[in-house]
């Protein structure tokens, strides 16, 4: 019998910011991604362009596993510096003492580091579409993400300032062992990242590259296009460009009919 109650206090002390581990965190904006993909797309997309969220989440893991061992390897080496240094005083005091018999001196220190991987799907809730939305919210909780819904009452109910709330929660309680957002919202999350990124702290953004050139072009944050991830599509992205154009050149479909500045 799953232990629903025990797995909703757990959530509930992650979600507060009260469990002990450090988290890479990844924050998915779902509606600008969406749009970024329908301008890729010309469209919606079908079930071979929509990301694979369990590839995501594979991703995500073995991230968090490299940020450990990194974290462990940075955590041993103070431990032998300062163990170093304490046995270079003691020496001295012996050297004067007449005794060297340092035996009983430990140089050992517990250099484990408690990284947790967290992963939260951002999204809006026009009225009315429940429904159809509630089968891919149920598929994202399956596989082991968080995802925070908010209702789509008006032009301003983004999930931006939810998102950014949810970085801040995390920053100064556990802490942040890395962050991920995939966004190509520049205006809303480039400055906040760049003051994450001066604290030491590995930033990554994901996205597509023709809609995010304001992580491109900043030093300190890392970019990692979406369709690099293993697995995220089932076939490739029809992504023909005006910087990736063929030499023969190459036909790019209106996003809308003509029609559509009728309505």
């Amino acid at each position: 019998m799953t232990d629903t109650r025990g797995t909703a206090a757990r959530f509930a002390d992650t979600i507060s910011g009260q469990s002990g581990a450090q988290r890479v965190l990844l924050v998915w904006d779902a509606p600008n991604m969406d749009m970024g993909l329908g301008s890729i797309l010309g469209g919606r997309p079908t079930a071979a362009h929509r990301p694979r969220f369990d590839a995501l989440g594979r991703w995500l893991l073995q991230r968090t596993a490299d940020i450990s061992a990194q974290a462990a390897v940075a955590a041993y080496d103070r431990s032998v510096g300062d163990d170093n240094a304490d046995d270079s005083a003691i020496d001295d005091d012996d050297a004067r003492d007449g005794d060297s018999d340092v035996d009983d001196i430990s140089t050992t220190s517990d250099t484990a580091v408690q990284i947790e991987p967290e992963a939260t799907v951002f999204t809006n809730i026009v009225p009315g579409s429940a429904d159809v939305v509630r089968p891919w919210v149920d598929a994202l909780r399956n596989v082991g993400y968080a995802v925070f819904a908010k209702p789509k009452l008006s032009e301003d109910s983004d999930v931006d300032s939810d998102m950014l709330d949810h970085i801040e929660l995390r920053r100064h309680t556990v802490g942040l062992a890395g962050l991920i957002v995939a966004s190509a919202d520049g205006q809303a999350f480039r400055d906040p990242l760049i003051e994450i990124a001066a604290e030491g702290v590995p930033v990554t953004v994901i996205g597509f590259r023709e809609h995010v050139s304001w992580a491109l072009s900043t030093d300190g944050l890392e970019f990692v296009d979406l369709e690099e991830i293993p697995g995220v599509f089932r076939e490739p992205l029809p992504r023909i460009g005006l910087d990736s154009l063929p030499d023969d050149g190459a036909w790019l479909t209106p996003f809308r009919p003509l029609r559509a500045l009728l309505r």
